[in-house]
């Protein structure tokens, strides 16, 4: 394609732009001329995202995309990808319409786009944040070789309600560790300069609140008051705000009575004036639509609530395109709100380098040196590695004697397909290494024996809400394989049974009212017990389950969620021991539905827990604590931590003070510790939380070495939004915890003066 065929008129508006300005003075010149030449309808064509015919993530298609495109009624693109493809279509806006904007091109790179890495509940069980930007910057260099200019992502929804299927796609309950996660993704994405080529925009969702849905049931109505909304759940997409992320998408729920996506306080009052974002605001899969439904107005109505709202783009429902022509002529809307939105839009084209190469230098060679790359997947493996966490590990069941006959039971042992998780994008699951085949791999003479145990999902309810070709059931009767197994079991020294979800059993749409293991698999597991075998249970899942049967009675549990490309092999060497496992929690596992939402940061009643009298808060037919509090995870190795030592009582409140503790490798393996600070606010004129994550730190050490860890407290880290939605610390008194998980009672107390 002749250069000459680019936007407007290039060689005019570079001559304009070579003036000595700014980068940003030089964006708005080439913006406000490009604008001047638009008319209405093409500007209203800029806010309309269809989707294409790759990928189906949503309930309504988009139809003539390509006639809209050449009609230039088309903004952007997504769920479409590869250099033929992307090129194919930016030529025909170059070659067939009248202004000749490119299209943004999107898609919900969510984890990986061709190498697939752990789902991102298991990567913020990493709780390395240099890691997890390093993986976003290798996702970017993946997807903008393909052709993808945007990813939706981070997810930086707060969930404290696993039920809600989309628990796999976030960092957790907490909002210090979600901030410093989103914070990392928004780097790794855009590395500060979407003009590289190599760089996608992130897009943070789902604003604002869509983690709390009620029931923990998706796209569910949600009730919060600002003061809980400001200290818990938006700490996470203002990080990623400040951190510079060059979009956002709105969530399908309600807020104060307003769906997000017709809320002028969340997009306007909030966003943009008090955060200062700048970015564009794209809707969710017809969400504008979809207030219809909510009962907020008709057609055009919802239309007009959610330009006014700050809404800039407006994914697959088409409204804005249909309605904003005649709203603008009514007055209902102002062609200025049509012009912000359009400008926002061309700005993030411009920033990305669109209007210099619509094609971002793809081309199949270049995505061929950068897709599973040998460097991308041995990332892919480390992620995994760090991201397994170990829950139980009785009588040191763990690490296995590759020497001895291991017996590898369930049906996930082969199971290539639900390695790579939901939103695996473009990842092709096939290449993904199962643990059956790593293990025979890593020891071509090993005694391992195999048996398939049970069918993945054998629930009719679960089968027909799911993906059925991912969930194949053949036709062996469940009798069959149970019994298969059980002769399998004791031919074997040990057995490492590997049971949990099928993929799409979480993700969106993927809600459960029952977290427990399947039955099914349950029974299998059971009988797997009754052998009088030691049973390791590796499980493959997308949330916190509740496992107290499986506590109680499995001899070692390994936490591995969906791994990746590379989880086989990851697994096999946590199983060995070539790598000691480092990975805890950051969703809290109750011990049953009736316990949730659990969460570790919760407030004290009036009548806190206590067994010394029946008048408190408690469940009288089990236990109030967690079966796994957050931050928890085990080693093959000890740590013993020293008392809680602080640099000083008090506190200035224009100083610091520093927490310390003496950190030992108390066992005989090197290992991994994460040490985690806690904070107290003891009285506070607005009630707080019983502790609060406020640090970490990631610390290395060889059998008998020791470490002093130390966290500087300062004021900032000590302020919260009180009665009045002020950001300020409050004088008094304070507890330090330091520890290895949540449930630590490692504490000293200061003074803020």
């Amino acid at each position: 394609m002749k250069k000459a065929l680019l936007i407007l008129s290039a060689t005019v508006c570079m001559a304009s732009c070579a003036e000595k300005s700014s980068p940003e003075a030089e964006m708005n010149k080439f913006v406000d001329e490009l604008m001047s030449q638009m008319t209405l309808e093409e500007k209203v064509g800029q806010l309309n995202l269809l989707s294409m015919w790759f990928d189906v993530t949503g309930p309504r298609m988009s139809e003539d995309v390509e006639q809209k495109v050449k009609d230039g009624l088309v903004g952007g693109v997504f769920n479409f990808w590869t250099p033929n493809a992307v090129r194919k279509l930016q030529d025909m806006i170059l070659t067939q319409t009248r202004l000749k904007i490119p299209l943004l091109v999107g898609y919900d790179v969510i984890h990986g786009h061709r190498t697939i890495y752990p789902i991102p509940l298991g990567l913020a069980a990493t709780w390395d944040t240099d890691l997890i930007e390093r993986i976003a910057a290798a996702v970017a260099d993946e997807a903008s070789a393909d052709g993808l200019h945007w990813t939706f992502s981070p997810m930086v929804d707060l969930a404290r309600d696993p039920r809600w299927g989309r628990v796999c796609e976030g960092a957790g309950e907490d909002p210090y560790l979600g901030a410093e996660i989103a914070k990392a993704m928004v780097r790794g994405y855009q590395q500060g300069d979407l003009s590289k080529q190599n760089t996608i925009m992130a897009c943070v969702k789902h604003f604002a609140l869509y983690g709390a849905a009620e029931g923990g049931r998706d796209y569910n109505t949600i009730d919060m008051s600002r003061l809980r909304m400001y200290n818990e759940y938006l700490p996470p997409y203002e990080a990623a705000v400040k951190a510079g992320a060059s979009s956002v998408m709105t969530s399908f729920n309600e807020i104060d009575g307003v769906p997000a996506t017709g809320n002028q306080w969340l997009l306007t009052d909030l966003l943009r004036r008090q955060w200062g974002f700048k970015g564009l605001v794209v809707t969710d899969w017809t969400a504008i639509y979809e207030m219809e439904d909510h009962g907020v107005g008709d057609k055009a109505k919802v239309t007009e609530l959610s330009i006014n709202a700050g809404v800039d783009m407006d994914m697959v429902s088409e409204y804005m395109i249909a309605e904003l022509p005649a709203l603008v002529t009514s007055g209902r809307v102002k062609e200025a709100t049509v012009d912000a939105a359009c400008r926002r839009i061309l700005e993030a084209k411009y920033r990305l380098g669109l209007f210099t190469d619509p094609y971002r230098g793809v081309s199949e060679e270049r995505a061929q040196a950068q897709m599973l790359s040998p460097e991308k997947l041995d990332l892919c493996k480390e992620a995994a590695v760090k991201s397994i966490v170990l829950l139980k590990n009785e009588r040191q069941t763990l690490p296995l004697d590759a020497s001895k006959t291991i017996a590898f039971i369930g049906p996930l042992v082969k199971n290539q397909r639900n390695l790579v998780g939901s939103w695996s994008a473009a990842g092709d699951w096939s290449q993904a290494v199962t643990l059956w085949d790593a293990v025979e791999r890593k020891f071509p003479n090993g005694k391992f024996l195999y048996a398939q145990g049970c069918h993945l999902v054998e629930s009719a309810t679960i089968r027909r809400n799911t993906d059925p070709n991912g969930n194949v059931i053949d036709d062996t009767p469940p009798q069959q394989l149970l019994a298969e197994a059980v002769r399998t079991a004791k031919g074997a020294d040990v057995v490492v049974a590997v049971l949990g979800d099928a993929y799409d059993m979480s993700g969106e749409a993927a809600s459960r009212s029952n977290i427990d293991l399947l039955d099914h698999q349950k029974t299998l597991l059971k009988a797997l017990k009754e052998t009088g075998k030691p049973v390791v249970l590796a499980l493959m899942n997308g949330r916190p389950l509740t496992l107290q049967w499986e506590h109680d009675n499995i001899d070692a549990i390994l936490e591995t969620w969906y791994a990746g490309t590379r989880a086989g092999e990851a697994i096999a060497d946590i199983l060995f021991g070539n790598a000691n496992p480092s990975g805890k929690i950051t969703m809290t596992f109750p011990r049953s539905v009736g316990q949730i939402p659990i969460y570790y940061n919760h407030k004290n009643t009036g009548r806190p827990f206590s067994n010394d009298s029946k008048f408190t808060t408690k469940y009288i037919d089990m236990e109030n604590t967690p079966l796994y509090p957050f931050g928890y995870g085990l080693s093959y190795t000890q740590f013993t931590y020293s008392g809680v030592q602080l640099s000083d009582s008090t506190l200035a409140d224009n100083g610091y003070l520093t927490a310390s503790v003496t950190l030992t490798n108390s066992g005989d393996r090197a290992g991994e510790e994460i040490v985690q600070l806690y904070i107290r606010d003891l009285v506070g004129s607005i009630t707080r939380p019983v502790k609060e994550l406020k640090g970490f730190q990631k610390v290395a050490l060889k059998p008998g070495e020791s470490k002093q860890v130390s966290f500087k407290i300062t004021p900032e880290l000590l302020k919260f939004y009180n009665a009045d939605l002020k950001w300020s610390a409050e004088s008094g008194d304070f507890l330090a915890f330091i520890g290895g998980n949540s449930d630590t009672d490692n504490k000293a107390k200061f003074t803020l003066q």
